[in-house]
């Protein structure tokens, strides 16, 4: 079977997430915290599911491993879109696309998929993309130093369980599925958003300007498409192919972020960021020996 159509949609979701940190910025700029974003958003897209498939709840009952993937994706969600908001986004995202590594290890334990030499060798080329990308003579390692890169890692580690579950789940029905990827983004953003309203932490929602919810309806349009492409090509392709196609978010956020003047250009930056499209590039091929199945 191709996977040309896979790779497209897993593309597709990283330009999403790659580029959803400038409206989820301007939405905290008008006085919308990216929690209470988060859960209006993936509220607003559990609602469009339940209308098309009323009886998704019925696999959730059926496949317990389902309220996991909800846990999961929920979680992936709310420390990437929390992250993204209050970090530096070139630094957010890379921290959170140290991904690949939790991957092969969630896929090794989870799916018995044994990684070849080959696997390894191009996890470690985009694991050097990153290296290039993070560390400049101004900046650290990646390792945690603010609330945004422990979102970052955390989140990262959540969007590689999910990418593993999807893989597992992939005979689950496809709108339980997507029940719990949308219901998790709800529930978990919002018991997040009251719980931090109510500690102080996070600000009372507070948005009346028409830009706004037009950028509350295009970020929901733009989740929910992505959502989709991601279950379409996490369930097609092994989790150590999606991790690294995914991982060309870097790129486009990274792009984004340089055009807009939110983190500059330099060519460390070019050069790790190719390095990951190339990485990126090289998963996509159809391979019989890129992974050993016991």
């Amino acid at each position: 079977m191709t996977t040309l159509l896979p790779v497209l949609a897993l593309g597709f979701n990283a330009l999403v997430w790659g580029l959803s940190w400038w409206p989820l910025k301007t939405l905290e700029s008008q006085g919308l915290h990216p929690l209470w974003a988060t859960a209006i958003i993936f509220a607003v897209s559990l609602a469009c599911v339940l209308l098309w498939r009323p009886q998704a709840w019925r696999g959730m009952r059926q496949h317990p491993a389902l309220w996991i993937l909800l846990l999961a994706s929920g979680l992936t969600n709310v420390c990437f879109n929390w992250a993204v908001t209050v970090g530096d986004v070139v630094r957010v995202v890379l921290l959170f696309y140290l991904m690949p590594t939790w991957s092969l290890l969630l896929a090794w334990w989870l799916l018995g998929e044994r990684p070849t030499g080959h696997a390894l060798l191009r996890l470690l080329l985009a694991l050097v993309g990153v290296a290039l990308v993070l560390k400049t003579p101004d900046t650290d390692w990646p390792l945690p130093q603010s609330l945004a890169d422990f979102l970052a890692l955390l989140g990262g580690f959540c969007f590689a369980l999910t990418n593993v579950l999807l893989r597992r789940l992939h005979d689950t029905p496809e709108a339980a599925r997507m029940l719990a990827m949308f219901g998790g983004g709800t529930f978990t953003a919002l018991a997040f958003a009251l719980v931090g309203t109510a500690a102080g932490f996070v600000t009372h929602p507070a948005m009346a300007r028409e830009l706004g919810w037009l950028a509350i309806l295009g970020l929901t349009a733009a989740f929910l498409l992505g959502n989709l492409a991601l279950q379409y090509g996490a369930a097609r392709l092994s989790a150590h192919t999606t991790a690294m196609v995914m991982l060309s978010e870097v790129v486009f956020a990274s792009v984004s972020s340089i055009s807009l003047g939110a983190s500059e250009w330099t060519a460390r930056i070019a050069l790790g960021g190719s390095l990951i499209v190339l990485t990126a590039l090289l998963a996509s091929r159809p391979s019989k020996t890129s992974l050993e199945s016991p």
